[in-house]
């Protein structure tokens, strides 16, 4: 029986088995190691060798070494890792993703022995078991763990009965002259280059088309002389993975691909030139007999350690080419390019990149209080440019992040949970401290239009105000971007001040106003300005309470009863409250004035 549409239709069927089943069982793998392991990976690459490490182990783990190429683009891209770094965990993914081919090469023939129990283990066999004891897994088990380890089970023996499926679907070619042509044909080491990379690019996938290029070579017709240039080629093509994540990212980000890109073309054309003027001068006595899996396995396994081995030393070249053909542009660096979509499937990281993000409208919050501020006290000009530049920041930020946060898996841990609620509000609280500097700097804006000026006892009490609240401001800041409760507990008891504050200048601006001692004019600018300084402390005050009970890690946190019961009720908030009435309220005597 020849090869007619039925095999391509197995053929298209097993590979799609095979592929599903590869990513069920690494997603399984991924979930076993747990959360930690992409945070690992963002840690281990102080140097090369540790670098080289995670690499190869984190590729093995989740059986694609273009996973873990484009983890590595999205940490590049967010910033958390560098070009440099990055070049290790490259090396060793290229070393890690030869595991799923060895995995494969244990159901070659011969590798096991003829006894009822050895055929009962062979891979193959042994599959729809795993897949058996797998589903009942699925079925009867709430426990995450205990899915992962189905999802393992059912991935392994999906990929290894979609294997023997295209095995099956490929016999018949063993009869056709013509298919032993076709190879021979391939022997030439440019064609097979190209066919290798054309295959591997389609699919995304080096593993599935090392184990396509497995599966063809049970009928025997394969030769040496055609495999190697072929595995060549799937190196190459398996880059288009990172290339295509890579679009439209930093230009960090695409050079981390070509250095992926580079690895393996040199890697190919070393490999190439190697093999081919030895076979030239020398000989292989393989060279024109059938290879098989366990041959397919090992020199995919040898060409990726023995080039792994010789790029270690030249690391700095690969960074070099990678430089030079991205080169480097005048780009202005976008601080939400820290919420790298690629984070996502790992919490833990996309939630600190989000946490970074929301620390940065904190800091243009901040800048943008002294730049609403300082013109109303001096006769330094209002920069309008770069204050638009920052509340522009601070309102897409807002959106950006929320949207950001949405999309993090909901099935978060307890204390991935609270830092998830917190950062939820405190975006909040800083777009909308954004707002009232907004509406501050209209403010001064309209009074230096109509040549309007406070008096200067007016001056001179919001000056007051405006200390504390910028005191207020800076501590919320600091605390925020410090994770640090000691810090965030000084907010609420300056927050206290300026509660006093804005009731003390209100009553004596109406003062002032009864005795004509200011005019409407500059009444109203005066009222709304000590207005927006309270809100913006009472926004401070919601940063600084969650930012304490996500540092101290509080369950059941009560945000109310903490505001307004148990801190304020402790002794050493009455002497905070204490020491900042003396700070500020002993200075507005000297402004009281002589109604």
């Amino acid at each position: 029986m020849g090869f007619d549409l039925m095999n391509i239709v197995q053929l298209a069927g097993g590979l799609a088995l095979f592929i599903y089943g590869m990513t069920t069982m690494g997603n399984g793998l991924e979930q076993a190691a747990g959360a930690k392991l992409e945070k690992t990976l963002e840690k281990m690459t102080g140097n090369i060798f540790s670098a080289l490490l995670m690499g190869m182990v984190v590729t093995a783990v989740i059986q694609s070494s273009s996973a873990t190429t484009v983890m590595v683009v999205g940490f590049v891209n967010a910033g958390i890792m560098t070009l440099k770094q990055s070049v290790g965990v490259i090396l060793g993914a290229n070393i890690g993703t030869t595991i799923t081919a060895q995995i494969l090469r244990l159901d070659s023939s011969g590798t096991m022995g003829d006894t009822f129990l050895m055929q009962i283990l062979k891979p193959k066999n042994l599959a729809y078991i795993m897949v058996l004891i797998g589903i009942i897994l699925l079925m009867t088990s709430k426990s995450k763990r205990r899915r992962s380890i189905a999802d393992i089970l059912i991935g392994f023996g999906v990929l290894f009965i979609g294997m023997a499926t295209m095995e099956s679907s490929v016999a018949p070619l063993a009869d056709m002259p013509q298919f032993s042509q076709i190879f021979a044909a391939i022997s030439n080491p440019i064609l097979g280059v190209l066919v290798g990379a054309g295959v591997t690019a389609i699919i995304q996938s080096s593993s599935a088309s090392v184990g396509i290029l497995q599966a063809l070579s049970t009928t025997g017709a394969i030769t040496y002389s055609a495999a190697i240039p072929i595995i060549l080629g799937q190196n190459i093509g398996t880059c288009i993975t990172a290339f295509l994540s890579s679009i439209g990212g930093s230009k960090n980000a695409r050079r981390t691909a070509m250095v992926h890109f580079y690895f393996n073309l040199i890697g190919s054309i070393i490999f190439l030139t190697a093999v081919y003027a030895f076979q030239y001068t020398v000989g292989f006595g393989f060279w024109s007999e059938a290879i098989d899996k366990a041959g397919i396995a090992n020199f995919h396994t040898l060409f990726n350690v023995v080039v792994t081995l010789l790029f270690l030393p030249f690391t700095r070249v690969l960074v070099f080419l990678a430089e030079h053909t991205i080169p480097a542009q005048e780009e202005k660096a976008d601080p939400l390019a820290k919420l790298e979509p690629r984070l996502l499937a790992t919490p833990s990281i996309a939630l600190d990149q989000a946490q970074h993000c929301i620390a940065d409208m904190g800091t243009a919050a901040l800048s943008n209080y002294a730049l609403a501020m300082d013109p109303l006290f001096s006769d330094v000009q209002q920069n309008a440019e770069l204050f638009l530049e920052h509340e522009t920041f601070l309102d897409r930020a807002e959106v950006e992040i929320a949207k950001y946060l949405v999309q993090i898996r909901s099935d978060l841990p307890g204390g991935l949970r609270r830092q998830h609620a917190e950062m939820l509000h405190s975006l909040s609280d800083f777009e909308k401290i954004g707002d009232y500097e907004q509406n501050i700097f209209d403010a001064v804006t309209s009074l230096r239009e109509t040549g309007g000026h406070f008096s200067e006892e007016a001056a001179a009490e919001l000056k007051i105000m405006a200390d504390a609240v910028s005191e207020l401001l800076e501590k919320t800041v600091n605390g925020y971007l410090e994770q640090s409760a000691s810090i965030a507990r000084q907010v609420e008891p300056i927050e206290e001040v300026v509660d006093m504050l804005k009731a003390i200048l209100k009553d004596r601006h109406i003062e002032r106003l009864n005795a004509g001692l200011c005019s409407i004019q500059t009444g109203l600018p005066f009222l709304e300005v000590v207005h927006d300084l309270e809100k913006i402390g009472d926004h401070c005050s919601n940063i600084a309470i969650y930012t304490i009970q996500l540092a101290e890690g509080k369950k059941g946190f009560d945000t109310h009863n903490f505001s307004k019961h148990a801190y304020k009720a402790s002794p050493e908030f009455r002497e905070a409250v204490e020491y900042f009435e003396k700070k500020y309220l002993s200075g507005l005597e000297a402004t009281k004035p002589v109604l």
